[in-house]
């Protein structure tokens, strides 16, 4: 995407330190250290499925039971427990008390599945809020819930929330307390600030302020003003220096946290991978000298954290191992709106000549019978995917109103859709893949469309971006399920991915 801007990333970088090499093990084994004693788990709370897009083998659940808890925390990964556990919450295409009361419910029941698990350790759990990386959700609401419930069950207060919306991978940076987005193309090297963009105008979770400390202040209602935000910007996220000792940066970060209390925002600038990763550590730090600390994050954020090592793209053989793949066309099911996606879309369809475009309609979706209408569309999808993959969207006319409430209502009718045709389409004839692209989209298609109740990230299809989950239960096992953001990749990214994965491509 390419945006006009006399910001270019090389100007702005200059005014700090370069950043600090920091192998992804020395994280690691600063996780491994402090769980010595008691294991720490970090329960990713993810407002949609994308979170999964930047980490590989680790657990995620779409359902919230202490018993899918209690799966997850004793599955062992390559002989491992799981550092992170993700979980599906949906929780942006819900109104605030409807997610609200979801993050409660996350929080209590992971915190009743740790205080049963007895087969080592006490475990000790960490919360991650993980939202968009263009600045859209229910902020601060979702922190603040995780908070207090904390609170109610274990007593512990929070001290700080720390709020990193970074996705370097994607084009997202914040430097200088600024969130922006990279152009491409073009306009690559360009910066154009976050509230300048498209996601900022968004009907549910518009915003006005590209600077962190402002956008804290406008979210928040003034709750915490923008200069009782911790700042932790590259000078203090670098100030070892390229060569230096990375605990130089970790006591650093970890000074500047200090004052943090009562959920004081902690704001962080990151450009690169060394930068999470010297982040992590300074975290760390914090949390050894006694700070109670949540995370508001971006997707990138965990696998920084925990000092996993980036993977690698997964190619099409490696999306099918372990399973043998049907002779079935693939799935490709398309509901964001973003201009992204449909410009991937286009793309997609413009390659792909031998798929077949089943279009759902949402004005008639809307006005007319939906049950007629959707039973004509899956036997549309039936029959196509015999002999072609089939590209399932909705039309390309976003309706929307000005009310925010009424907008979600229309997106949850829309998705309602999509998931009754990938799921009567499963119980007939099973698809070879699935690819469903937007956030919302790919939510529901995992938890209802599909029935995926647990599953294990594998890793990502494109480098950074794009998840690979393999579904562990449900009559979706053995199907590959890929998860796409609906602001990720390029032009052709789409297309990419579903050429690795088909057969007729």
């Amino acid at each position: 995407m390419s945006f006009e801007s006399d910001l270019f990333e090389a100007d702005v970088l200059a005014a700090f330190p370069a950043e600090v090499q920091i192998p992804a093990r020395t994280v690691a084994a600063a996780v491994e250290a402090s769980s010595e004693s008691s294991p720490r788990i970090l329960v990713v709370l993810d407002d949609d499925p994308t979170g999964t897009q930047s980490v590989a083998d680790l657990p995620v659940l779409t359902r919230w039971d202490v018993a899918d808890f209690t799966w997850a925390f004793s599955h062992r990964i390559n002989g491992r427990r799981p550092d992170a556990v993700y979980v599906l919450t949906n929780s942006r295409s819900l109104d605030p008390a409807e997610a609200a009361a979801r993050n409660e419910e996350v929080v209590r029941n992971a915190l009743a599945a740790a205080a049963l698990e007895t087969s080592g350790p006490k475990l000790r759990l960490g919360f991650v809020s993980r939202s968009d990386s263009t600045l859209r959700g229910h902020y601060p609401l979702e922190p603040d819930t995780i908070a207090a419930t904390v609170t109610a069950v274990s007593g512990e207060a929070t001290d700080g929330v720390v709020i990193v919306p970074a996705f370097p991978d994607a084009g997202r940076v914040t430097i200088g307390g600024v969130h922006y987005m990279r152009g491409t193309g073009d306009a690559a090297g360009r910066l154009t600030p976050v509230a300048e963009t498209e996601f900022a105008r968004d009907a549910s979770f518009g915003f006005a302020n590209s600077e962190l400390a402002k956008y804290v202040e406008e979210k928040s209602g003034g709750r915490f003003p923008a200069d009782t935000v911790i700042v932790l910007d590259l000078a203090t996220i670098r100030a070892a220096g390229p060569d230096g000792d990375p605990q130089i940066s970790a006591k650093a970060i970890a000074d500047a946290i200090g004052p943090a209390t009562d959920s004081t925002p902690i704001v962080a600038d990151i450009v690169t991978e060394n930068d999470f990763r010297a982040l992590a550590l300074g975290l760390e730090e914090a949390e050894r000298r006694g700070k109670k600390l949540l995370y508001r994050v971006g997707p990138p954020f965990v696998r920084g954290r925990i000092g996993q090592e980036i993977r690698t793209e997964l190619s099409g053989a490696e999306a099918y191992a372990g399973n043998t793949p049907s002779d079935a066309g693939g799935l490709i099911v398309v509901g964001s709106h973003v201009g992204v996606t449909t410009r991937q879309l286009k793309a997609l369809v413009d390659q792909h000549s031998s798929a077949r475009i089943v279009e759902i309609d949402v004005e008639k979706l809307l006005d007319g019978n939906p049950e007629e209408y959707l039973a004509g569309i899956v036997r549309d999808v039936v029959e196509a995917l015999h002999s072609a993959d089939v590209i399932l969207h909705t039309s390309r006319l976003l309706i929307k109103t000005d009310d925010a409430a009424e907008s979600l209502r229309i997106a949850r009718t829309v998705s309602a859709a999509v998931v009754a045709v990938v799921n009567r389409t499963l119980k007939t004839f099973p698809p070879r893949f699935v690819i469903a692209k937007g956030g919302i989209t790919s939510s529901d298609v995992a938890a209802h469309g599909l029935e995926i109740r647990h599953a294990i990230v594998r890793g990502p299809m494109l480098p950074g971006i794009v998840s690979l989950w393999e579904p562990v239960d449900g009559p979706a096992k053995g199907i590959p399920y890929i998860v796409f953001a609906g602001n990720v990749g390029d032009d052709q990214s789409l297309a990419q991915v579903t050429r690795k994965l088909s057969n007729t491509f």
